[in-house]
């Protein structure tokens, strides 16, 4: 046979390999394999491939992507291959663009509004209603008596306009002790040359640094700066003096009725506005039973009655009087500024209960001798924190100290803010504001370049350059009023003569009509006033008046309906859905799940560790050292800077084969041959 015969010729050529400084010593026989240990035959912890081709070949072959199969199964076809790897590399490229994308969308916090009807009972709003008629100060009567006059010099000598031919301002002696205040006749009212516009001059302390305060509208004009000097008059009287409200409030609101009975007293309170007048804020005690529908809607058991045989009959159904407020109010103007306020009527605000009214910024007006019918709507809404927006659920987080002893609103902060900035900037407060322990209101007499500060100061808050805006969040739960209106005149051509008359006759210590048939309720006290003698307008001598309805308005306000909105913030991208979008996008680029992405974790966790092994290997080479040649995955196990020589053989070297013998396998030589030194 010829393998014996191969195997000397083998040992021959290894003999002859063999000649040099050393000998090469080869058995005879062929030495068993060493039995494994037992380190070797147990599975090891940490197992890694020889090389990258491997890595990936493992991956690609058992990775459940799709796609991946597709780069084994085509190596033959190098062109599919190269095909299938540019589009695994490209839709793993796009999931990662998008996947950008929509991180970026996730940390801007977006928010989209849910709307929700909900049918609880809710507390009848506060309703606010001032006159329109800013009344004279007993102490400051001679004062304003001489703005009038300083007032009809001004307007006089823009226009032309004599106030003491139309009665507008009377020139009669005003009654009241004699004041020190001295109206600063510098501040004048002044056409702006080459400018349609009209406006006052105010400077600085040392008389300079000045500016006109102009409008465009005439009528605007003259308001701002009568204005200004009221708040001058006013400023300059005692804080502690008492409101004159009481001389004619008392006779503004002629009847009220709230869910079908009388109001009571202790349902309102009673505040002086500077510009508004008297003014009340009626506060309900109880919730809203019902809507304000007065058609069609009849009381429980309602509609059916007993004839004599007992038989049910229907009958008329009893409709129910709406369930709100319905007043009477007088609108007539005794003491009226005709330079400060320019409209006759009512002017009514809705707002929650435990809120500030502030009447110049979200009130409305009531013309006078019409009925009025005001249909309220609720909404609430609950807007989020931080990180999707900015809002607090009181004080907390605002470094604006609040001047009003309320509910924090928006509204309050931006007052507050704006007073507190008054104080530091120009040394005094603006009078329509609160004041904190320890401040004065602006005046010229103790300020007397206030109004220089003030509208410096304002003009920055109407360009929204002061930072009152970035101080003040919205409240994170706030509730608003949307009103819808219907008017009607009131009282009617017809019911005009007995109306104005039944309400003439309810003067003071006189019962009205409805105490009369009710003792109880009379009795408990109503917030019925009693018309004073002096309602009777003064006509002209012969004449009749011109309107009798001017000086009474009709006022009812109500619930369109029981249900309300709730407006909730939701973020556009929560966890969950951040996470079920990732997974969509994933699904859609290569159809795989959670488990396909630590796969993937595990490819690059497994490349890394081959990478600094290798590097590692390679730097002990570096270094003159001689690993021992054994299979990468026997390799696995030693940590990469174990270059020591094998715990096994601890005095065994390396076998070498000469040159020769390089292409020479093991089984061809039927031995194995260690070449040692001589």
């Amino acid at each position: 046979m010829e393998a014996p015969a191969q195997v000397p010729e083998a040992g021959a050529v290894a003999q002859a390999a063999g000649e040099g400084p050393g000998t090469c010593k080869c058995p005879q026989a062929q030495l068993p394999p060493p039995p494994p240990t037992e380190e070797e035959s147990r599975e090891r912890l940490l197992e890694l491939h020889g090389s990258f081709q491997e890595l990936f070949t493992f991956f690609c072959a058992n990775a459940t992507m799709h796609g991946a199969t597709r780069l084994v199964c085509s190596s033959q076809n190098h062109l599919k291959r190269v095909s299938w790897g540019l589009l695994f590399l490209g839709a793993l490229g796009a999931l990662y663009w998008q996947f950008g994308l929509l991180f970026e969308q996730y940390w801007r916090y977006p928010v989209i509004l849910t709307v929700s009807v909900h049918s609880d009972q809710r507390l009848f709003p506060s309703v606010s209603l001032c006159d329109l008629n800013p009344h004279r100060p007993r102490l400051a009567r001679r004062s304003l008596q001489a703005l009038d006059e300083f007032a009809r010099e001004n307007i006089y000598a823009l226009y032309k306009f004599n106030f003491s031919e139309s009665g507008d301002v009377s020139g009669a002696q005003a009654p009241g002790p004699e004041s020190a205040f001295q109206l600063d006749r510098t501040i004048r009212l002044r056409r702006l040359s080459g400018q349609n516009e009209v406006g006052f001059r105010l400077c600085n302390s040392t008389g300079g640094d000045c500016f006109y305060r102009a409008y465009s509208s005439g009528v605007k004009a003259v308001r701002a700066w009568y204005l200004f000097h009221y708040v001058n008059i006013l400023a300059a009287l005692p804080t502690d003096r008492e409101d004159s409200h009481h001389s004619h409030g008392d006779h503004f609101v002629f009847s009220c009725r709230y869910d079908s009975q009388d109001c009571r007293a202790r349902h309102f309170q009673t505040f002086h506005h500077p510009v508004y007048g008297s003014c009340y804020t009626f506060n309900s005690e109880s919730a809203a039973q019902r809507p304000g529908i007065t058609h069609g809607q009849c009381r429980p058991g309602a509609g059916w009655g007993q004839a004599a045989g007992g038989a049910l009959l229907p009958t008329r159904p009893h409709p129910q009087p709406p369930a709100g407020i319905s007043l009477v109010l007088r609108a007539e103007q005794q003491d009226h500024l005709p330079l400060l306020s320019t409209e006759a009527g009512i002017k009514v605000m809705v707002h929650k209960r435990d809120h500030i009214p502030f009447l110049e910024h979200q009130g409305f007006s009531i013309r006078p001798g019409t009925e009025t019918t005001i249909r309220i709507r609720e909404d609430e809404v609950h807007r989020l924190g931080s990180p999707y927006g900015r809002c607090t659920d009181g004080v907390q987080g605002v470094d604006v100290p609040l001047l009003y002893n309320t509910s924090y609103t928006m509204q309050a902060c931006l007052v507050s803010c704006f007073q507190q900035l008054m104080l530091d900037t120009c040394s005094c407060g603006y009078y329509f504001y609160p004041l904190p322990p320890g401040a004065q209101y602006c005046s010229s007499v103790r300020h007397p370049a206030w109004g220089h500060c003030f509208y410096r100061l304002y003009r920055e808050l109407e360009t929204h350059r002061l930072p009152c805006t970035s101080r003040c969040p919205r409240p994170c739960r706030e509730s608003s009023y949307k009103l819808s209106a219907g008017t009607s005149r009131w009282p009617s051509s017809k019911s005009r003569d007995w109306i104005l008359a039944e309400l003439g006759k309810q003067r003071p210590g006189s019962p009205s009509p409805r105490r009369r048939h009710s003792s109880s309720s009379s009795s408990a006290g109503q917030a019925r006033a009693p018309l004073p003698a002096s309602f009777t307008p003064r006509y002209p001598q012969g004449g009749a008046p011109p309107n009798p309805r001017s000086n009474v308005a009709k006022v009812n306000i109500f619930y369109q309906e029981l249900n309300y909105r709730t407006v909730d913030e939701t973020p556009v991208y929560s966890v969950p859905q951040l996470l079920s979008a990732m997974g969509g996008l994933w699904s859609l680029w290569f159809g795989s799940s959670v488990l396909s992405v630590l796969e993937l974790l595990e490819l690059l966790l497994d490349a890394t560790a081959l990478t600094l092994l290798l590097g590692c290997r390679r730097l002990c080479r570096a270094q003159g050292s001689q690993p021992t040649a054994v299979h990468p995955k026997a390799e696995a196990g030693r940590s990469p800077g174990d270059c020591r020589r094998d715990v096994r053989h601890p005095g065994a070297q390396p076998a070498v084969l000469p040159r020769a013998l390089a292409g020479v396998s093991a089984e061809e030589l039927g031995q194995v041959c260690v070449c040692q030194d001589s």
